[in-house]
């Protein structure tokens, strides 16, 4: 009961209607979207971290990068990566109608682990994952790479719907997750805290 309270805490302050369009766009598309408490988080994080360079795996129809922006500075400028064009337009389309200008977002198309590598080294202050779990071990490479000291990483969706601390033979994504959860935790250069919101928001701040 306390975590559904705290999942929900707010909603009617920043769910506005162009978040509610975009999480529509993503239910006729099948799409999962971030939980109003997890999208609550990111923009807490972003701002925490006076976030001017985002990046984001994962655009979606724009929900969680709507909250991403909101966090953010006035300035600053969300690189936003997802293999699905027609997605990243209802993401324009909801970043518009929120009020962001053109100029706020970088939508980039392709395979993240294909677009990544171009993005520059130490040049990021957040990055948030929200694309194929399976490559969430490569995404925490990258992002190391990608961040500057004292910016954060951002995994979505590690608990797997209860999956991750199942003591049934998991999956091959809920291995990855696992996987994940131990190298963050055990990492020198990282400070981790497994936030239970949404299906879990896994966070780490890369030491100076």
């Amino acid at each position: 009961m306390s975590w559904a309270f705290a999942d929900a805490y707010g909603v009617e302050h920043i769910e506005d209607a162009a978040l509610r369009w975009a999480r529509e766009r993503a239910l006729e598309a099948g799409l999962p979207s971030v939980s109003s408490g997890t999208g609550s988080a990111l923009r807490l994080l972003a701002a925490a971290v006076d976030a001017k360079a985002v990046a984001e795996i994962g655009t979606g129809t724009g929900v969680s990068g709507l909250h991403l922006l909101h966090g953010m500075r006035p300035d600053g400028v969300l690189t936003t990566v997802d293999s699905d064009p027609e997605c990243q337009q209802f993401a324009r389309q909801a970043f518009r109608a929120a009020g962001f200008a053109g100029n706020r977002a970088r939508f980039i198309p392709g395979r993240a682990l294909e677009v990544l590598p171009r993005l520059a080294d130490g040049g990021y202050d957040l990055v948030f994952c929200d694309g194929d779990r399976l490559e969430y071990l490569d995404y925490l490479a990258e992002s190391l790479r990608l961040l500057r000291p004292g910016g954060l990483v951002c995994f979505e969706g590690v608990f797997a719907d209860g999956r991750t601390v199942d003591t049934a033979a998991p999956p091959a994504e809920v291995q990855h997750l696992r996987e994940l959860l131990r190298l963050v935790r055990e990492s020198t250069v990282l400070l981790p805290s497994l936030l239970p919101v949404g299906d879990g928001l896994l966070c780490a701040v890369r030491r100076g």
